[in-house]
């Protein structure tokens, strides 16, 4: 059964890549995963947005990619080091930094796919995201850390689990699997997405026999990050279900119906 999180929505799926910083949000200092960012996703059209969280020095689960603040802000300190308010006044002038609980209230229509970067964030996310199930996608590179995630949500009261995208030890498994034209549904089990790179250095990730092993259990194929029109018609062309993209605007435009 398909879960709610992609119901009634457009296929294939746009998720825009930490949102979306338009040239104006460039030129005016707005960051990746901040309201603005958010803010310009939805204004967009956007239905999914991509995001990432870490956790904060008073165990706040804020959106955030890196594990510090080097990339940003050249301050080498990692994320739990820094206070919330700290990174609130850090995030201040470049489009402002949100907790994922405040993301949730500020934009009730919007499909969140929540990239957990820590283990740290699994408990407290549990009763953020308990009652936004149906809206919200827990995915990380760690199968652990998402497991974790999906068990704190149903132990704070969800009626529904979030959907979820596999691990990279889900999606090499299932890879390996499809080569050997074997069945990937115990690895598939209660995975709605495989989130993958079309290629991850010399392998190829995205092969038809993946797509088919996923699509054979009802799982969508998402690939990241493709910010090229005739690229993401490419893959679009070769069955793939959704695109994230730094240039959702972009996508939304070449693979809307015309």
């Amino acid at each position: 059964m398909t879960h709610p999180y992609f119901a009634k929505a457009r296929h294939p799926r746009v998720l825009a890549h930490r949102g979306l910083v338009t040239a104006a949000g460039e030129d005016s200092g707005v960051w990746e995963n901040t309201a603005a960012a958010f803010a310009a996703a939805h204004a967009a059209g956007v239905e999914y947005v991509e995001t990432d969280c870490q956790v904060t020095a008073d165990g706040d689960v804020v959106l955030f990619h890196d594990a510090t603040l080097e990339r940003l802000t050249g301050d080498r300190r990692a994320v739990r080091e820094v206070r919330t308010r700290d990174l609130v006044r850090l995030f201040a002038d470049h489009g402002g930094l949100l907790t994922v609980a405040e993301a949730l209230d500020l934009f009730p229509t919007v499909r969140f796919n929540i990239d957990v970067k820590t283990a740290a964030a699994a408990e407290p996310l549990g009763p953020i995201l308990a009652d936004h199930t149906h809206r919200t996608l827990v995915t990380s590179f760690s199968d652990a850390h998402r497991r974790a995630t999906v068990a704190a949500v149903l132990r704070a009261g969800a009626a529904l689990r979030p959907a979820t995208s596999g691990g990279s030890r889900t999606i090499a498994t299932v890879r390996a699997l499809s080569v050997l034209r074997l069945s990937p549904a115990r690895v598939l089990r209660d995975i709605d997405a495989l989130q993958i790179p079309e290629r991850q250095g010399p392998l190829t990730v995205l092969t038809a026999a993946l797509l088919r092993a996923a699509h054979a259990r009802g799982v969508e194929v998402h690939v990241w990050t493709v910010n090229d029109a005739a690229e993401m018609n490419r893959l679009i062309a070769l069955g793939v279900d959704g695109i994230v993209s730094d240039r959702a605007d972009l996508a939304l435009d070449t693979l809307s119906p015309s």
